[in-house]
């Protein structure tokens, strides 16, 4: 009995991981008579947009949406090389023959694929996806060797005029002061050593000044990220905080 138990069990758990889902949120572009943007939130630096018909992914990894049937990318966007960004598995398993890849020159390379994008490029994915590459550098003396100036990116999505920041691996950098006031939905990552602290991410967050803030891209490490620290510091702010499973 325990033995048949057993293996009802072990046959029920695909079926119980493919069913779970990702939280997802739903905005109207800016655009007049807009379409839904869905952001569906993976885990950690994982992220899926949709828009008009377009499925774009964010740093995919295989390890972390594997077992969810996943649909095909129209376009993948990279910021860095490093596995919880990078993962050759995920892009093959989401590609089609149309699909459109930006990266940094690493993550190209190692594809033979893609579009390289540095520093100040821009591109148009579609006519209603535009993304342009920004700067995502360490500033900490002993956390430079992390992410140096240079090797990776970070992107602002403009969809159909909904401007949406994926800061990629940063720390609080003096070129987010030129985003005041133009971004609509920022995502910042918040975890130590690599990373922002909560008052790198709040003195980011108040230089930008977004309608919407997400921090992602935290845990996974030994040292905790005090979301709620993070909450209260935005919380007499007119920056809408939402809090997401991107640990």
């Amino acid at each position: 009995m325990r033995l048949a138990k057993l293996l009802t069990l072990l046959i029920l758990i695909p079926f119980v991981m493919n069913a779970q889902t990702f939280e997802k949120d739903v905005f109207k572009s800016k655009k007049r008579n807009g379409k839904d943007i869905t952001i569906t939130f993976i885990e950690h630096a994982s992220l899926m947009l949709e828009y008009a018909g377009q499925v774009i992914y964010i740093d995919p990894v295989k390890e972390y949406n594997y077992c969810y049937k996943m649909p095909d990318a129209d376009m993948i966007i990279i910021t860095h090389q490093h596995s919880d960004h990078f993962n050759v598995s995920a892009i093959k398993a989401l590609l089609k023959p149309s699909t459109k890849i930006v990266a940094n020159k690493e993550v190209v390379d190692s594809l033979n694929k893609g579009l390289i994008m540095s520093y100040g490029d821009d591109v148009s994915l579609s006519p209603s996806v535009q993304v342009k590459a920004v700067a995502a550098y360490n500033t900490t003396k002993e956390h430079k060797q992390f992410h140096p100036k240079g090797m990776g990116n970070g992107y602002i999505l403009t969809i159909d005029g909904t401007k949406i920041y994926i800061a990629g691996d940063t720390e609080y950098i003096s070129e987010m002061k030129n985003l005041k006031n133009k971004i609509d939905i920022a995502f910042l990552p918040v975890n130590q050593p690599y990373t922002m602290t909560v008052e790198q991410a709040v003195k980011a967050v108040k230089a930008i000044n977004p309608k919407i803030f997400y921090p992602y891209h935290y845990g996974q490490v030994d040292e905790i990220t005090d979301i709620k620290a993070l909450e209260a510091e935005l919380e007499n702010t007119d920056i809408e905080v939402r809090i997401r499973q991107l640990q």
